[in-house]
């Protein structure tokens, strides 16, 4: 018992500027995975005290944090609560990255514009996407729940996103989502955007035979598709282009 409570208060003791840089990325990679906002921030601080540039900062501390959040997300290991606190540290550390990763012209890996479908006011899972796809790297514009085409299209005008996402949990909004993409296709604008689908009803061939480019099941496959179709995309354009 005495052991234990010499080990908690160990680490409670941890100050992060005594730390190594390696030393001070793992312990902001655990500080994330427990949702630590106030150490992320301040580790994210320190890491930029000692030159650390913003871009290396983020894929480094951040982004491989959440990547690690994202793993034991998808295994089960860590739950909905878990992650939306996670996210909620990391947002931390990219309020003071933000404004210098803009200053630098580091780019973001792509733009997505996320929102649930109309008829449906189902959040939680279309907010773990954007939050795990900010943090792989993506600049996420949700536009909330209950979205008609005209929402969708107004955003996608304003933003000029790579990704377009849809969200529903209502087996009555899920067709909704082909009424969106049949209109794409309507004005000629489809092959301009990747468009995901996800919520609990759906599954791969709902997907498929909606017209969307991808399916996914959860934030953490979401999280590891979104970038890989970019750069499939991007790849595509260049060779073609």
């Amino acid at each position: 018992m005495a052991m234990e409570h010499a080990a908690v208060l160990e680490e409670e003791d941890i100050v992060l500027s005594e730390l190594d840089d390696g030393e001070l990325v793992e312990q902001m990679h655990e500080d994330l995975y427990d949702g630590l906002r106030e150490e992320i921030v301040e580790g994210t601080s320190i890491l930029l005290e000692r030159n650390w540039g913003a871009e290396k900062v983020l894929n480094e501390a951040l982004v491989e944090g959440m990547r690690i959040v994202g793993i034991d997300f998808r295994d089960g290991i860590l739950f909905v609560p878990e992650v939306l606190l996670a996210a909620n540290a990391m947002k931390g550390g990219m309020e003071i990255l933000r404004p210098l990763l803009s200053e630098t012209g580091v780019k973001p890996i792509g733009k997505m514009v996320i929102g649930t479908v109309k008829g449906d006011i189902h959040d939680i899972g279309k907010n773990l996407v954007g939050m795990m796809l900010e943090g792989a790297g993506f600049e996420v514009f949700d536009i909330g729940i209950n979205n008609s085409v005209e929402d969708y299209f107004e955003a996608m005008e304003k933003h000029r996103p790579d990704i377009l996402g849809m969200s529903a949990l209502l087996t009555t909004t899920m067709p909704y989502m082909k009424v969106v993409i049949d209109e794409m296709v309507k004005q000629n604008i489809r092959d301009d955007y990747i468009v995901l689908v996800g919520g609990a009803p759906l599954n791969e061939e709902f997907g498929r035979a909606v017209g969307a480019d991808g399916y996914c099941r959860d934030a953490a496959q979401a999280a590891d598709v979104a970038p890989a179709m970019v750069r499939t995309r991007r790849l595509g354009a260049a060779v073609n282009g």
